[in-house]
């Protein structure tokens, strides 16, 4: 199947959790989670996936994706591209994630504009900052250039 291109609407989005070995707080710093946004924006650059929503928490991350191929190969992609980048670029000798992650397949504008919230909100609610924008690892962090909601997910009235 080919990468969804900007706009398309025949692919499933999803909403993605996944957690570091043993919920260690291996995200926390500045260069994992930088590195970690840097592999999410590259592989999303080169058409793997649509990226609607993301959050980068210390021990774990939340997405809302289209993959364009099977959603297996948009998380290895995302997972092992980060994996391989911390231990060549950083020197992180350990284990990263959980071998596992949760996915939820988007049914309705419902579900797709509830998960955007919990995605925003997920930094104020740890505590991690004050104001959902006041969050850099995230997708409420001003004037990034994210994928629109997919197309079937948009709110019929314009106000919504």
């Amino acid at each position: 199947m080919a990468a969804p291109r900007r706009g398309n609407t025949g692919y499933s989005c999803y909403f993605i959790t996944a957690s570091t070995f043993q919920k260690r707080n291996i995200l926390q710093s500045e260069r994992m989670a930088g590195l970690f946004l840097e592999v999410l924006f590259h592989y999303r650059h080169r058409n793997e996936f649509l990226l609607h929503e993301f959050v980068v928490m210390p021990d774990h991350f939340h997405l809302l994706i289209t993959p364009g191929n099977p959603l297996e190969r948009a998380m290895q992609l995302i997972k092992g591209g980060f994996s391989f980048r911390a231990k060549k670029d950083l020197g992180f000798v350990h284990e990263i994630w959980q071998p596992s992650y949760y996915d939820r397949r988007v049914r309705d504008a419902g579900e797709y504009f509830a998960f955007r919230e919990y995605i925003r909100r997920n930094a104020v609610k740890r505590g991690l900052a004050a104001d959902a924008d006041k969050y850099p690892y995230s997708s409420a962090w001003p004037n990034l250039q994210l994928d629109g909601a997919p197309q079937r997910l948009r709110p019929l009235s314009v106000g919504a």
